[in-house]
């Protein structure tokens, strides 16, 4: 689940649980509403968790290449943007 996705998930337990005046007798639409929001919370942390891990946008990817030359042996490193 993405932050966006989290975000909407959220929102829309929030609607069910402050926001309705509908009482059933089979379930609670409020109870529903806490459940949406706390799934939508998870999954905010989860996504923000695996987004610094996999490194987000923007940085520097380090390669390294050996480039064997007739008169020496060069080994370089370069920085390349993502």
């Amino acid at each position: 689940m993405g932050v966006g996705t989290s975000i909407v998930v959220f929102a829309i337990g929030a609607i069910l649980r402050f926001a309705t005046t509908v009482h059933t007798t089979n379930f609670n639409i409020h109870t529903i509403g806490v459940i949406l929001m706390v799934v939508g919370v998870v999954g905010f942390v989860v996504s923000l968790i695996f987004w610094s891990s996999w490194g987000g946008f923007g940085g520097v990817r380090r390669t390294r290449s050996i480039y064997r030359r007739p008169e020496e042996s060069v080994i370089e490193e370069r920085e390349s943007p993502l």
